[in-house]
């Protein structure tokens, strides 16, 4: 026979599995977002915030310009230094001016003149040699007066074919590296300025400003935020039990409090590694499981719609 502490502690036994709440189907979640931290990889003041806070940029949007003066500056005189190191390339190439190559060639000539005269002469005593009209000391003079002027052709020749060569083969070289230096000065100058200012490089929304303008704003500090909606996405956990039952591309139902309609994602990122119930969604049921954390991927075009932080029930795809 029962005693009556017996039969009290059946009943309430008895009570509380009674009211103990079976587990829902499906796992909790929520919307989590990668925002894009826009910044300027150099210091500068803001001078013009072309977004606020809650607007659509759409790909290509000014978002915000930080003052320049000093990068427009280094950009002129890197053009400027680029400018004359090319001109020095240019001459170098070019060889002598017209009026210098003038004067060798003139030179040139009145050699070739003096030797075609010197030739004459000598051709001339040569036949007077022979009859015997003249010593030949006379003769030896006209021969020796001939080969000196056949050989003084040689010099402003030699000159002429070097002024129009131009610059040395070295100095052509380093003028050819010094254009080379000045031209990477001038992209570097030209990128400075345009790191000044930045613009959207897709889709999105505006989620937050972290400047105003007037503000000093380091190098690489991000001053606007900026929410894709691509980059919304649905992560819940998922039992041990029942993580072995889905997989990439795995379509999920997502239901979310107040949207009279559910939402399809497909399950994107399975994590490798298991984990404690995180806080959020502690309760007696669940605590010191293990459980694997999943995302899945909204359709763009819902997903600019919802708000990161939102609660969400996650249920297979039937």
């Amino acid at each position: 026979m029962r005693t009556p502490a017996l039969l009290s502690i059946a009943a309430l036994a008895l009570l509380f599995s009674g009211c103990r709440e079976r587990p829902a189907a499906g796992w909790q979640g929520y919307l989590e977002a990668e925002f894009v931290h826009v910044a300027a990889p150099l210091a500068g003041r803001l001078d013009r915030l072309a977004v606020r806070r809650g607007a659509r940029v759409s790909r290509g949007m000014e978002l915000f310009a930080l003052e320049r003066a000093s990068e427009l500056a280094a950009q002129r005189e890197s053009a400027e230094r680029l400018r004359s190191a090319q001109a020095r390339l240019d001459d170098l190439r070019k060889g002598s001016r017209p009026s210098e190559l003038a004067a060798v060639e003139a030179r040139v000539e009145q050699a070739r003149a003096a030797a075609d005269l010197s030739r004459r002469e000598l051709e001339r005593l040569d036949a007077l040699f022979k009859s015997g009209t003249i010593a030949a000391s006379e003769f030896d003079r006209a021969r020796l007066t001939h080969e000196r002027n056949a050989r003084a052709i040689e010099e402003p020749a030699a000159q002429l074919a070097t002024a129009r060569l131009g610059g040395r083969s070295d100095a052509i070289a380093a003028a050819e590296a010094e254009v080379a230096a000045a031209t990477a000065a001038r992209e570097r100058a030209d990128w400075s300025v345009a790191q000044k200012t930045q613009a959207a490089a897709q889709d999105a929304l505006v989620y937050d400003t972290l400047f105003r303008e007037g503000e000093f704003v380091p190098a690489a500090a991000p001053i606007v935020s900026l929410l894709p909606a691509e980059n919304l996405k649905v992560r819940f956990f998922v039992p041990e039990a029942e993580f072995a039952a889905l997989k990439a591309g795995d379509a999920v139902r997502i239901t979310i409090t107040g949207r009279a309609e559910a939402i399809t994602a497909r399950v994107s990122y399975l994590s490798p590694r298991p984990e404690f119930t995180p806080p959020i969604l502690y309760n007696r049921d669940n605590r010191a499981k293990l459980v694997f954390m999943i995302e899945a991927a909204l359709d763009p075009a819902i997903a600019r719609d919802l708000h990161p932080g939102q609660p969400v029930d996650v249920m297979p795809a039937r």
